[in-house]
C-alpha cells in the first residue's frame, strides 16, 4: 500500500503530461496518513507548495490545520491532496483539459486509501469530482455517488479573505468527524444528495 502510494508520488514527480509542467517549480503529491478514513481533496497546489513540493503548506493550510485542530485531528491522522499535482501560472483555475489529465492520479490515491469520506474543498474540487457548483449553497453536506461518500466544504483559501467562512469551515471538520466515528460503528448516516439512486 504504502508502496503503491510511493509509486505515485515518483510518477507525480517525473510527470510531464501537460504544460504545466513546464511552469512549475515542483510537481506536488498527496501526503499523509494512508490509513486515514478520509482524504482531503483541495484544488490545485499554490506558490509554497510549488516551491516545496508539499500540499496545503501555505495560509490556506495553516486554516485547515487550525480546523483540524480544533476537532481534535492531527494533519498527520489525515491524507491530503488536490486535483491538479502542479501550481497552474499566478494561480489560475485549472482548466478541463488540465484536470482530466491529471485525474488518474486522485483516482489512484482514492483506489488504494480507500476513504471512508472524500472531504471536497471549494468549488474546482467540487466540480471535477461531482460535476456540482456554489460550494456554499452545499457545503456541510454528504453526497454519494458510484458507492463513494464525499463531504462538501469550504476551500480553507476563502476564509482567508472571509473571516465568516472560517466559524463554517471549523464547523464542518467537527461533522465531518462525528459523520466518520458514526461509519466506523456501523450506523446509517443521511446521504443529502444521491447520485447513485
Amino acid at each position: 500500500m504504502k508502496q503503491k502510494l510511493e509509486n505515485i508520488r515518483q510518477n507525480v514527480i517525473e510527470c510531464t503530461k501537460c504544460d504545466l509542467s513546464k511552469t512549475r517549480t515542483n510537481s506536488v503529491p498527496g501526503k499523509g496518513n494512508f490509513h486515514s478514513d478520509v482524504i482531503f481533496v483541495g484544488e490545485a497546489p499554490g506558490k509554497n507548495e510549488d516551491g516545496n513540493g508539499e500540499p496545503f503548506i501555505g495560509i490556506a493550510g495553516k486554516k485547515l490545520s487550525i480546523a483540524l485542530e480544533e476537532a481534535g485531528i492531527s494533519r498527520e491522522e489525515v491524507y491530503i491532496t488536490n486535483i491538479i499535482k502542479c501550481r497552474p501560472p499566478k494561480n489560475r483555475v485549472p482548466t478541463v483539459i488540465e484536470r482530466e489529465t491529471c485525474q488518474d492520479y486522485l483516482k489512484q490515491e482514492i483506489a488504494i486509501i480507500k476513504p471512508k469520506i472524500i472531504c471536497v474543498l471549494g468549488n474546482t474540487a467540487f466540480n471535477s469530482l461531482l460535476g456540482g457548483s456554489e460550494i456554499t449553497k452545499f457545503r456541510g453536506k454528504i453526497v454519494r455517488k458510484e458507492n463513494q461518500l464525499y463531504f462538501l466544504t469550504v476551500h480553507p483559501a476563502a476564509t482567508i479573505y472571509n473571516q465568516k467562512l472560517i466559524t463554517m469551515l471549523k464547523k464542518d471538520i467537527v461533522k465531518l468527524f462525528d459523520l466518520i466515528i458514526e461509519l466506523k460503528n456501523n450506523k446509517k448516516i443521511k446521504i443529502d444528495i444521491d447520485y447513485t439512486a
